[in-house]
């Protein structure tokens, strides 16, 4: 296991924080809360973390309506006129399209910060059936029902912004490491997909796939191989000697975090990166849940435009329904976020930290025995809101990198109420539905 010494993590630290690009935290955000002081919890509540990823989606997309959150029913165009959300099915063979996600995405639909260029974006309809497909879309409550269930009962945070301004593989190394730095003592990120050579594997695939990496100035023009060299959280975890597993579909994808990072993949670690991803029904069943753990869905289930079978809700409840129904309810904090906004429209503008951070919003629910019962959250989270909590339950330390401007989710929490009582999420599929499906390589992200 490599470590990297606190003077390396500092100049990485004045790297990335200290490169300019206006706003800070009062810079956007659309009236958010302040995040409050760091309360870590108290010892012995929270044992086990559980971080579910899934797939491009934003609260005005696929949380339309609910209630006390801050939710758009329309949106501005580029000519300034008023342009009505449609309802658009979360099924990819239902509304065959999928809205481009890029970097570059992300700046046109900001659009310098009118937030009015959802309608100048690449739109892809591989089978040329779709009409009038549109990013200004909403999936509707039946579709998703599950998923208001669990924020209606615990928390929905309306404030959630994905920490990077592009796709699927930085998303992904943001939730293990709170950056896509792709070297110590860089200034570089990891900006967009890779542009694979042979398979999609990263450290493990071709040495001629490249990824193209964004500078301070916002210069996307620096390429090199998707495969870091950086501190993770797994790292600090393991330095405590706390358990970890990284549940995943596939061993070589954009959305296998370590697989793009050099001493996760070719260390012993890699033998915590477990497949299938339906692994952790097993676990939770035979008491081998560890500390902390992150789940990636298959491409069917990960609400991801196009590529899923609208299995998502269902996916995410049955795992919380095993956690829910086992010993490790009440010691247990889950986090169901989004990997990334997917092309979607949203209304509230983020925060601008530098060149690639903050992108727009996305959904979170905090589902846990000590998270406060039916609270929206108006704080300002991101990524590495999440591996600040986890950082402070285990007495981690911190990685210096978003991490460490990030909040800690304490406004999500009351460790002084009693223990909520976990209720059953009524959905269509269950654990065995997905533990009898065959495994799928089947590879996110093709189209952008």
């Amino acid at each position: 296991m490599r470590r990297f010494s606190p003077s390396i993590v500092a100049s990485i630290v004045i790297a990335l924080c200290g490169c300019g690009g206006g706003g800070g935290s009062s810079g956007g955000g659309g009236g958010m809360g302040m995040p409050p002081p760091a309360t870590p919890p108290p010892a012995g509540k929270i044992a086990h973390v559980v971080i579910i990823f899934q797939e491009n989606r934003t609260p005005d997309n696929l949380f339309h309506g609910l209630p006390g959150a801050d939710i758009a029913n329309s949106g501005l165009n580029s000519h300034g006129q008023t342009v009505q959300l449609m309802p658009v099915h979360l099924s990819g063979q239902l509304s065959p399209y999928d809205v481009d996600h890029s970097h570059l995405a992300f700046t046109t639909e900001y659009n310098g910060g009118g937030m009015n260029g959802f309608d100048l974006v690449r739109i892809n309809c591989p089978s040329h059936t779709c009409v009038n497909p549109t990013a200004y879309g909403y999936v509707p409550q039946s579709e998703v029902q599950p998923y208001f269930t669990m924020a209606q009962r615990y928390v929905f945070a309306d404030r959630m912004f994905q920490t990077n301004e592009g796709p699927s593989l930085p998303a992904h190394q943001y939730i293990i490491a709170g950056t896509s730095l792709n070297a110590p003592g860089s200034n570089l990120l990891a900006a967009d997909n890779p542009h694979y050579v042979g398979n999609s594997g990263n450290c493990d695939g071709s040495p001629e796939s490249t990824i193209a990496l964004i500078d301070p100035q916002g210069n996307e023009n620096h390429f090199a191989r998707p495969c870091f060299e950086h501190q993770t959280l797994p790292d600090l975890l393991d330095a405590k000697g706390v358990s970890w597993k990284y549940y995943a579909p596939s061993p070589v994808s954009l959305w296998n975090a370590p697989d793009a990072i050099s001493h996760l993949r070719f260390g012993a670690d890699w033998g915590k990166v477990i497949m299938p991803q339906t692994a952790i029904f097993n676990d939770i069943a035979t008491g081998a849940l560890p500390a902390v753990s992150w789940l990636i869905p298959s491409g069917a289930s990960s609400d991801h435009a196009l590529g899923t079978d609208g299995t998502g809700p269902s996916w995410v409840a049955s795992v919380v329904n095993a956690i829910g129904n086992s010993k490790y309810w009440n010691s247990t904090a889950i986090f169901v976020t989004w990997d990334d906004w997917g092309g979607w429209y949203d209304h509230v503008k983020p925060s601008q930290f530098n060149s690639y951070e903050l992108s727009f919003r996305v959904p979170l629910i905090v589902i846990s025995p000590y998270a406060k019962p039916a609270y929206i959250s108006h704080v300002q989270h991101e990524f590495g809101s999440i591996l600040h909590f986890t950082e402070e339950q285990f007495g981690l330390g911190s990685l210096g990198y978003t991490d460490s401007r990030a909040d800690d989710l304490a406004d999500c929490f009351n460790f002084n109420q009693a223990p909520l009582a976990f209720q059953p999420i009524q959905t269509a599929l269950h654990a065995a539905d997905f533990v009898q499906r065959p495994a799928s390589d089947t590879p996110p992200d093709t189209d952008f």
